[in-house]
């Protein structure tokens, strides 16, 4: 299948010709025709689908054309992070640059000072890529008004909810007209999606992007058992051995980004923390650096393992291990993409062994186990301890009992 046969406009086609695409993706080859008739959709697809374009030429088909002055916000792209609606924005302004007739794209998150926004937006904007608190922000300064939105797109619908905009996007969904668009894009769909989703959808045009299974030709994957304690000395010995520009480590919280970026900065890696609770200039000039390559190692929380495309990044590192297989795969993609190689390795502790199983059980493959010289596990994997069978049935002490056995003296 081809661009052309979507029904696209051939001011768009020229825009992909241009942005360099060679053919449709999965996603879009179903998503572009289903926007274009006019229908809702509800899309399964991960990051490097190539579902941003699978809304935004759709989109951009369906707001070309005059427009009224000032400028009224038709289109709103809701994404859960700063660093994704930039990313977003700037695919939606460099696709639009081919129409005939031109539109205005504001591209506005929180984290950063809200009157440049505001005066982005005298004059009105055709599209809108936000993040959801700074969009409610916006609204209660008058600064834009959402009545006259006709398509609707939330993307990556399960971690805006799983980063709490959900009374936020309740907000936002009654300021919406009844009738208009929606396009709804999501990586995973637990209960609290599928409840959103039934709520925004009429009748949608459902579509399932398998994952793509992690490809072994480019990720070489390791499992290195250690002890929780040793992982700052061994990922310090690994990155004296490995001679690479960049490693992205992924740890559990922003603490520990700033713990580890420390401790390997006293070690004389150059390293610096990533999370969501930096400001927006700190953020945007950390991910430069990185990109840039004057920041050796980027030590990081989930945020990014989503949204963010770093080229040839020859390493990632789990330093802590990711809720979800799900998680893992968003991790791991970001290095061996574009035809690249590259290395993912998981440090693996006696406590998280299970975790970890569970893990390759999803994604389907098994990863050998190392260990390195000098960084031998010494505690013992509770796995090999006998499990316990809770005593015979009738036997068990109590709740109660065993709460007296606590209360009572030596």
């Amino acid at each position: 299948m081809s661009f052309e046969s979507l029904g696209l406009s051939p001011a768009l086609l020229r825009a992909v010709g241009a942005h360099g695409y060679a053919e449709p993706t999965e996603i879009q080859s179903a998503a572009i025709p289903a926007i274009l008739h006019g229908h809702d959709v509800l899309g399964q697809a991960n990051t490097g689908s190539g579902k941003t374009a699978a809304f935004v030429l759709p989109l951009l088909q369906g707001l070309e054309g005059p427009h009224d002055t000032p400028r009224k916000v038709r289109g709103l792209i809701l994404v859960p992070t700063r660093e994704l609606a930039i990313q977003v924005g700037d695919t939606v302004r460099t696709l639009a640059r081919h129409l005939t007739e031109s539109l205005k794209t504001a591209i506005v998150f929180g984290g950063v000072s809200i009157n440049p926004q505001m005066m982005s937006l005298r004059g009105g904007a055709d599209v809108v890529v936000a993040t959801p608190g700074r969009l409610l922000d916006l609204v209660e300064h008058n600064s834009l008004r959402l009545s006259d939105v006709s398509i609707l797109v939330l993307d990556e619908a399960d971690r805006l909810l799983d980063m709490g905009f959900a009374d936020e996007l309740a907000r936002i969904l009654d300021l919406l007209p009844v009738k208009r668009q929606n396009l709804f894009f999501s990586a995973t769909f637990p209960m609290d999606v599928q409840t959103l989703a039934h709520r925004m959808l009429r009748e949608p045009v459902r579509i399932e992007v398998e994952a793509a299974p992690v490809p072994r030709s480019a990720i070489t994957q390791r499992a290195i058992e250690v002890d929780t304690i040793r992982r700052t000395p061994l990922l310090r010995h690994l990155l004296a051995g490995h001679a690479v520009d960049r490693v992205l480590v992924f740890v559990a919280t922003k603490y520990a980004t700033e713990l580890v970026a420390e401790k390997l900065r006293r070690g004389g890696v150059n390293a610096e923390a990533f999370h969501g609770e930096l400001s927006q200039g700190r953020r945007s000039r950390t991910l430069a650096d990185f990109k840039a390559r004057r920041t050796q190692v980027l030590v990081a929380t989930d945020i990014a393992a989503r949204g963010i495309d770093i080229e040839q990044l020859e390493m990632v590192v789990n330093y802590d291990l990711p809720r979800s297989a799900v998680d893992h795969v968003h991790r791991i993609g970001r290095t061996g993409r574009a035809g690249e190689h590259g290395v993912a390795i998981s440090f693996i502790s006696a406590e998280t062994e299970a975790h970890f199983r569970l893990i390759e059980k999803r994604q389907g493959a098994r990863v050998p186990r190392e260990q390195i010289a000098g960084f031998e596990p010494k505690l013992a994997n509770p796995e090999v301890k006998p499990i316990p069978t809770g005593g015979v049935k009738g036997k068990r002490k109590s709740k109660k009992d065993k709460l007296r056995e606590a209360a009572s003296p030596e």
